[in-house]
């Protein structure tokens, strides 16, 4: 039986390769696409080129604040206004023996070193200074007070962004403000979804809750809750629910997998029931079915497995829907929050646990919870089913291999899943 983190290493060394990386996975975005879409829930995308800046930043120097842009030289002495610096303009040189009422981000005009603020003005603030004649410059005005220099950001031709970097906000607003437009990033991993069973039903809405209640029938939790996990790491995914016949599952697969998927991800089939389709149709395939020391998730599977003619690398999860998600945050979303810029490790914390709770000393027990007061309360019992109660918790809690027995008090470590 492995351990979770062998089982960890196995999936990172199965993944990873296969992600997108190489020259050929490079498409040309417009920033301005890039910042609606790298919203939450969506992940980063990642540089595939280093991106030279076109102009320094800031591309001029320019005021850091409302006053008035002058000389240095002329410190202590009184000096006639002229007509103001609004931002956007470029100004007229400054007359020797004048001040020019300046906007913050203003451009600071030839013959200007210093600004110093309107606060320090007779007036006080602006518009009111506006109406002044003559304004009196401070004693103590060095030159470059309150002047943001040209290049002072970043020198033209350096690099605003490297390859393999994270397309963060602060990336892209550094793109725009150097008037950048577009940029090559690597194109999103591509992850397809298989929801087994015969029992699934398509989706359907309203019209889909008579027929749960009806028969035996039950939604695909897990195809959806999936898409939206993979969703906030900034993969691309596709659903296809398959029914529990080999032969009908492999051409299915063959379909849907084609030339688009980077990766398969399947849930369900790999116990050891009569109708194991994963198992059943993918293990000559190449698939490995391995127990992994873990509650829930327990049964795993993994391998390079041919599918529509090339070998495709195939991660699965069993079919409980507590099951699957558990998996993924262990083992799937830290090598594809890797590759997608984002941090690999969910926050987490060692807190003291609340309740008492019991635990198979060969297994990592991973129980779902929230924190309240500081201590660690469980959110439902242990069992893989309880997707409701895994909804209404805030951390996964982990109870480590070798411990039977929490007691109130008993520290353990949590992960932040919100």
């Amino acid at each position: 039986m492995r351990t979770i983190g062998q089982h960890r290493e196995a999936v990172q060394a199965l993944v990873e390769p296969a992600l997108p990386g190489g020259r050929g996975d490079a498409e040309s975005v417009p920033v301005v696409d890039l910042a609606v879409a790298s919203g939450a829930g969506r992940g980063y995308r990642v540089l595939a080129a280093s991106v030279p800046a076109p102009t320094p930043l800031p591309a001029f120097d320019n005021s850091q604040m409302d006053g008035f842009a002058v000389r240095a030289a002329d410190a202590g002495t009184t000096l006639r206004v002229v007509a103001p610096i609004p931002a956007g303009l470029v100004p007229p040189p400054l007359e020797p023996g004048t001040a020019a009422p300046i906007m913050t981000g203003a451009r600071i005009p030839d013959g200007a070193d210093a600004v110093f603020p309107v606060e320090s003005s007779p007036a006080g603030a602006f518009p009111a200074a506006l109406d002044a004649e003559v304004v009196p410059v401070p004693d103590d005005l060095v030159a470059g007070t309150f002047v943001r220099v040209a290049g002072s950001d970043l020198r033209a031709g350096s690099a605003i962004a490297r390859a393999g970097q994270a397309v963060t906000p602060a990336v892209l607003g550094a793109l725009a403000g150097a008037g950048v437009a577009t940029v090559d990033v690597f194109r999103r991993p591509r992850v397809l979804v298989v929801s087994t069973g015969s029992e699934l039903l398509d989706d359907g809405g309203a019209a889909a809750a008579g027929d749960l209640r009806a028969g035996a029938a039950i939604g695909d939790a897990n195809g959806v809750a999936l898409s939206a996990a993979l969703a906030e790491v900034g993969v691309e995914t596709r659903r296809v629910r398959v029914p529990d016949d080999a032969e009908r599952f492999v051409d299915a697969l063959d379909q849907a997998v084609g030339e688009w998927a980077d990766l398969v991800l399947t849930t369900g089939g790999i116990s050891a029931g009569a109708y194991e389709v994963v198992r059943q149709a993918l293990e000559p395939r190449g698939l490995q079915v391995t127990p992994v020391a873990m509650q829930p998730g327990g049964p795993q599977a993994l391998g390079s497995v041919t599918i529509a003619g090339r070998s495709v690398p195939v991660v699965a999860f069993p079919g409980n829907p507590v099951s699957a998600l558990v998996s993924f945050e262990v083992f799937l979303r830290p090598v594809l929050a890797r590759a997608a810029g984002l941090p690999e490790a969910r926050p987490s914390a060692d807190l003291p646990s609340a309740d008492a709770a019991t635990s198979p000393a060969g297994k990592h027990q991973v129980r779902r919870g929230t924190i309240v007061d500081g201590r660690v309360q469980f959110v439902g019992g242990p069992s893989s089913h309880l997707l409701w109660h895994y909804a209404e918790a805030t951390h996964l809690v982990h109870v480590p291999v070798g411990t039977s027995q929490v007691d109130t008090g008993d520290v353990l470590t949590v992960w932040s899943i919100r």
